[in-house]
């Protein structure tokens, strides 16, 4: 029953009854990516008259969260590319790390030294800093 209430009335829990029916109706799926997000385009790759090119979204897994798609993903469906990632052989190099979500507002977010959100003491001021005065010179 919880299930039925989110998925009616939030749309940032994965897919909306909206979503789901347009993309039984309309959708043709193409591909999955690391993180179980779901990727589809119009049925038979047709252009949608309105947009002059064919529709493509994603449904994501879990919560709404744009950074969770991968960067050959995001090529896909902003038609940087034709080809999706999963027709297509794509290439990594050494130097590139996976790819990961957004993480600000999580435990997991980057706090550098002197954040009040990090623990721990903020290390000393060194004597590059002179506290002003009021009055003072």
């Amino acid at each position: 029953m919880k299930t039925f209430f989110l998925r009616l009335f939030t749309w940032w829990n994965g897919q909306t009854f909206g979503t789901q029916l347009w993309t039984w109706l309309y959708g043709e799926f193409v591909g999955e990516d690391e993180f179980g997000n779901r990727y589809y385009r119009t049925k038979g790759g047709k252009i949608d008259p309105t947009l002059a090119v064919e529709r493509r979204w994603v449904i994501y897994n879990g919560v709404a969260e744009a950074s969770k798609v991968p960067p050959s993903w995001h090529g896909w469906l902003h038609h940087i590319v034709d080809v999706p990632p999963t027709q297509e052989e794509t290439r990594t190099y050494a130097w590139e790390k996976p790819h990961r979500p957004n993480l600000t507002g999580t435990p997991a977010a980057y706090r550098p030294s002197g954040s009040m959100l990090r623990q721990g003491r903020r290390p000393k001021a060194t004597g590059d800093y002179k506290a002003w005065v009021p009055g003072g010179q």
